[in-house]
This record gives C-alpha cells, structure tokens and sequence, in this order.
C-alpha cells in the first residue's frame, strides 16, 4: 500500500466518521508499511493507539480492503517512545505504554515531548486534543453569553487567579466547550511555559480507572497535581461515580491550595447535578459560577452571518438569497451546532448543484431539521426561566414551601406548563416535586383570575411566554 492510497482512504474515511472524530483520531495516524496483513500506523501517544484501536479499527480495515489494501489487523506505534502492542481488529491492545488521553499536552511544543515529571505514567500529560476553531476570535458574542466570554477571556490572559474554579454550565450547543477550548489556545499562546490540561470528566474517569488497574495511583495523583491550568468538560458525568469523585475532590483542593487555575463545565449548574457529592458541590460555587443562556435571535443571526463569511471562502461564487438567514435564525433556536451543521449543508448542497441558496431550496433540502427544531417547551425549561425570572432558587419551586414569594412564581410556572407544553395535569404535578393534579389545577386558576387584575403579573406571563418560544 503506498501513501496515496492510504490518502483515499483517509477521504473515505472523513465521511464516514465524521469531520471531528476524523481530526481527533484518523487525520494523526501516519501510514509506515503494509506487509504479511499487518497495517503499521505511527500514532503520537499510547492512548491514541488504544482509542483508535477500539473504536474505529473495523472501519478502517474494512476501507483498506475496499481499496485493494487487505489487511487482518492494524500495529500502532507510539511515535518516539516504545511500540505500542499490537492492536488486533476488534479488541482493545495490550499497550506497553499506559494510556493518556492526548495526542499532545497543550501548552506544550508538538514538536518535542512533554516534558516527564519523574515516575509520573512515563510522564505524559493526560489532555484531549483541541479544536483549531475554537478559539476567542471565531466566538460570536451575544447578550446571552456575554459574561461568560468575558469571564473566560480574562483566565485565558493568565496573570493572577482571581476567581477559582471558573464554572461554565449551560445546555447543549452553547459554546460551553468552545469557550475552554478558546482559554487553552490562549494560554499556549501567551504562556507557553504552562502545563495546561484539557479533557472532559469520562476521560479523567478512565484515566483514574487506568492507574488503578495499573497500581500507579501515586503517578497519576503526581501527575495531575503538577499540572497549573487544569480545565475539565462536562463535569457530570462523574456525578454517582464515587471514587472519581472522591479522587476528583482532593485533585481539585490540592491544586487550589497551590493557586492554579481550574475550569470546570457542566450541563447544569453545581447545585442542579444530581449524585454529586455535597463538598464537591460546595467546591465548585466556590467561585465564579456563570451560566450560558439560549441563544437569542440576534445572536443566532451573528452566528449565522459569522459562518456564512467562512462558508464563501471554501465556496467562492455562491450566493445565498436575502432573507435565508433570518429565516434559519428564527427557526433553528434550540443548538447552535444544528444550527451551524444546517448552513454547512445549505453550502455544500448549492455547490453540488451550482445554484444560488433560495429560500425554497433552503426548505427542500432542510427538511428535515426544520422538522425536528420545531419549538418544544418543556416543564424544566419553564421552571428554570420563571425561578431566574422571579430570583429564586429552583430547588424552591419544587420544593415544599409556600410563603407568597415562591408559591406566587410556582403558579405561573404551573400556568405555562399547561398552556405551553402537551403535558398532561399529573405529569406536570411530578416535575414539581410530586404534586397533586389538583394542585396544578388550582394554580392555573388562581394565575388565570390575577392576570385579569394584575397587570405585573399579565406583563410577567407575556414576557415569559415570549422568551420561551423564542
């Protein structure tokens, strides 16, 4: 097999897998020979060698084969360091370096190891690979995420902490990973001499799983201890692991009792993560705790015309008829990776085509994302946009009390639920906190007869009711 054969495959394979799956893990992979079945790949660290081994083996032994490059198995050698076992297509390897979760340490020169600290799992600092989009100058900034850019640029100039840990929380598609990814490359940028870890709270697990297996508990505790910018994604997923927490909690205090910088993200804030532990909670509220709102229409629209300036770089010629981005704007509000993939599409189909983007082509070949990005307003949407609306916690409006300040707001709550989503009257009693169809049937009316009375409270239900179906 030569290289431009491994090349179509690699196209090939960008398909089938996916543009970020094909950056993090094919795109790495250096071809060195095929001989006697066996395809040898050269691959920057032991954890590579085990991931790709597990998860995309088969498919690229089944696009060799396609290409007239059989091969039964695929040998992975870790570049500069000693071979990696032999993976054997459909089984993890046996690797002889233990595993760390990075192609590269950021923060550190691709073209020179990380520097080992002594003992510590062959020395190799454990991040994820970053995302070269991601960064603080392709972030649009918007009312919704303002504070959160803010917060993140200030930890991406380094200097001193002055708030630990940064917590990012917000649904999916709203920059949380866009955000740590963007503090990382600007940390490289400005203090290369960092040790600056990224990766998401699954692959510390595994990497906690791997020293215990391993009985280098010692190393691994050295080695994360040692790192100065530690930036951990989508942190409840450790929620009911108890011994990742519990390694995760002295990990945290130990590097807080050294003044280094931590950034966690989460789909939901600290307090909201269920089966995380109490101290850990309190931890993570221990600074600075900022939520990335939906995206409003204004920001959507941004995004959109950001994009679209890219899109004509990698399709010059193409025109895209007025009105088409707002229409997606108004309609694609729930993700902004849906959002983006659907202007991606829209592209791409018209350059296939060689037509202008209409509105009716737009329709027609977005069909089916139009479909699913229908607005749906879920009770827990509703709770949480009333209980920021009206300054409570969202604990209380599941919870049992029942001074005015908190049943008033419960209420409304109760009243949206039943007119903005198809829930029945019991089902919305269980999301808040296990009550009686009745109840809920006594708040709606009650909220039906005040807002005849009370302008504040019709103004409150307007605003609300719009905000949700934006």
């Amino acid at each position: 097999m030569t290289n431009d054969t491994w090349g179509r495959v690699k196209s090939e394979l960008l398909d089938t897998v996916g543009r970020n799956n094909f950056s993090n893990w094919i795109e790495p992979l250096e071809f060195i020979e095929l001989k006697q079945g066996v395809a040898t790949f050269s691959v920057p660290t032991s954890f590579m060698a085990n991931w790709v081994s597990r998860n995309f083996s088969d498919v690229i032994l089944h696009h060799l084969h396609m290409n007239d490059a059989t091969a039964s198995r695929l040998n992975l050698v870790v570049a500069n360091q000693r071979p990696a076992a032999q993976a054997v297509a459909g089984a993890a390897p046996q690797a002889q370096a233990p595993v760390a979760p990075a192609p590269r340490a950021v923060g550190v020169a691709a073209s020179e190891p990380a520097k080992p600290v002594a003992g510590a799992l062959d020395g190799e600092l454990p991040g994820a690979p970053l995302d070269a989009r991601f960064t603080f100058d392709s972030f649009v900034v918007g009312k919704p995420n303002e504070l959160a850019h803010a917060a993140a640029r200030r930890v991406g100039e380094g200097g001193p902490v002055t708030f630990n840990p940064l917590f990012l929380y917000g649904g999916v598609g709203l920059g949380k990973t866009h955000l740590m990814h963007a503090i990382a490359h600007e940390l490289k940028i400005r203090s290369p001499e960092l040790r600056v870890v990224y990766l998401s709270a699954e692959q510390f697990m595994y990497r906690f799983v791997q020293a215990l297996r391993d009985r280098q508990m010692m190393d691994f505790k050295q080695l994360f201890r040692s790192v100065d910018v530690l930036m951990v994604d989508d942190v409840q997923f450790i929620a009911g692991k108890d011994s990742t927490q519990e390694e995760f909690f002295h990990t945290f205090n130990a590097l807080v009792d050294q003044n280094k910088q931590i950034i966690i993200s989460a789909d939901r804030a600290p307090g909201e993560i269920k089966d995380l532990e109490e101290r850990i909670k309190s931890r993570l509220q221990c600074g600075l705790v900022v939520d990335l709102h939906p995206t409003d229409y204004e920001l959507r629209l941004g995004i959109l015309q950001s994009k679209a300036d890219t899109f004509r770089l990698q399709y010059p010629g193409l025109q895209i008829a007025d009105g088409v981005l707002e229409f997606l704007a108004q309609r694609i509000s729930n993700n902004v990776r849906v959002l983006e993939g659907a202007l991606q599409r829209l592209f791409a189909f018209a350059s296939l085509v060689g037509r202008e983007i209409t509105m009716e082509q737009t329709q027609d070949c977005l069909a089916d994302i139009l479909r699913a990005s229908d607005r749906k307003v879920t009770v827990e949407e509703i709770q949480r946009r009333v209980s920021e609306h009206y300054n409570i916690r969202l604990s209380d409006m599941i919870g049992p009390k029942r001074v005015r300040s908190i049943a008033r707001p419960r209420q409304i709550a109760m009243y949206l639920s039943k007119h903005l989503t198809s829930r029945s009257l019991p089902e919305i009693g269980r999301r808040f906190g296990g009550r009686d169809h009745t109840t809920i049937m006594h708040g709606v009316k009650k909220i039906e007869e005040l807002k005849g009375l009370d302008n504040q409270i019709a103004e409150d239900l307007e605003m609300l009711r719009r905000a949700l179906e934006a």
